[in-house]
């Protein structure tokens, strides 16, 4: 069976993810606290690789390479730093042309393809990182699942989950659940157009 595509997002209630330009997921709106995190972890671990787009790979990149051994940090920030910098990650930029921290990068003409064959080739959930990212696999009918944080905040304006998607999106929901910081996840098998 090969690899599934799950776009994890932290989303606001109207499906925002950032409220200000260039907020890179750290939002005040966002609550996340401890119980919220360990969750994150136990994901993040159980992924076979993550792919993320440059934006989302360089905000990460600044922060949890050093988190994962700052003794000042609480341990379940350390752990993330860890898991992150230790995990297969794949970079999608046409900008960039190296990465560290076990990072592989690719671009050019044909992303699209390449991203499809890492997917046959790979098995088991691959974390998909960023908007413009998802919006393209989705639209390629590459993009399997969606794993949404909610967070109970209507944002009102800011950067959708997708950009520029354009019709319906049918989801079938798989998983649900609910954390100390009033934050709900959902999780959804994105149904596949029928021959």
């Amino acid at each position: 069976m090969p690899g599934r595509f799950v776009y994890w997002m932290n989303v606001s209630l109207d499906l925002r993810i950032e409220h200000a330009v260039d907020e890179q997921g750290g939002g005040s709106w966002m609550r996340i606290g401890e119980s919220l995190h360990h969750e994150f972890n136990a994901r993040a671990r159980a992924l076979s690789l993550m792919v993320q787009g440059r934006t989302v790979y360089e905000t990460m990149e600044g922060f949890w390479p050093a988190a994962r051994d700052d003794a000042s940090l609480p341990g379940y920030l350390r752990e993330y730093g860890e898991i992150w910098t230790s995990m297969p990650k794949v970079l999608v930029s046409r900008t960039r042309t190296s990465a560290g921290h076990n990072t592989r990068v690719i671009g050019g003409d044909d992303t699209i393809g390449a991203l499809a064959e890492l997917r046959a080739q790979s098995e088991g959930d691959i974390g998909v990182g960023g908007a413009t990212l998802a919006t393209a696999l989705l639209r390629a009918g590459l993009l399997d699942e969606l794993l949404l944080f909610t967070h109970p905040v209507i944002l009102g304006t800011g950067r959708p989950l997708f950009d520029g998607h354009d019709g319906p999106l049918e989801l079938d929901l798989i998983e649900q659940a609910g954390f100390d910081e009033g934050v709900t996840l959902h999780r959804y098998a994105v149904r596949k157009a029928s021959a």
